[in-house]
């Protein structure tokens, strides 16, 4: 060796593997930023719609330039003890600034301490409110230009398990 401790100037093939991995993450962070939240169009009891979807959904999550269903299965979420941090980490791994947390019409979906602490120690800004309260918070912030220089993710519920 030469004496230089920089990896990316050696052949090696786990260093360019991993240079090309952080390449791509910083690529992906830079289309983000510049992707738009979609709006929530219309709310009703086990029923919502994001705008540029096609259907439907009853549980959703939602972040810059995508959206899909919540299935509570995948980590085996209940109302109780509620919202757990796994259930969003998908959101959180976009780069997300501001996260708003809908606990469903009734307010049954609970959100522990716990996970309000995880989501903070993530430097997030955590809202957490009445399913139909969120979908409104979660508009003015998409409306007042989030979209662009702000990233906004969402899960939220309609309260039918």
């Amino acid at each position: 060796m030469n004496g230089c401790t920089d990896p990316w100037r050696f052949h090696n093939p786990q260093a360019l593997l991993l240079q090309a991995y952080f390449l791509r993450a910083i690529k992906l962070q830079k289309h983000w930023r510049t992707m738009s939240s979609p709006e929530i169009v219309t709310l009703s009891w086990g029923h919502m719609k994001v705008k540029g979807c096609s259907s439907g959904y009853k549980d959703c999550k939602v972040w810059p330039g995508g959206s899909r269903g919540w299935d509570w299965r995948e980590t085996g979420t209940e109302h109780r003890p509620g919202v757990q941090p796994a259930d969003l980490e998908e959101v959180l791994q976009k780069g997300v600034e501001t996260l708003v947390i809908g606990r469903g019409m009734n307010e049954a979906l609970q959100v522990p301490s716990s996970t309000v602490d995880y989501v903070r120690k993530k430097g997030v800004e955590l809202t957490v409110l009445q399913t139909e309260k969120a979908v409104t918070e979660y508009n003015n912030l998409v409306n007042k230009g989030a979209k662009v220089t702000e990233y906004l993710g969402w899960t939220f519920t309609s309260d039918i398990p």
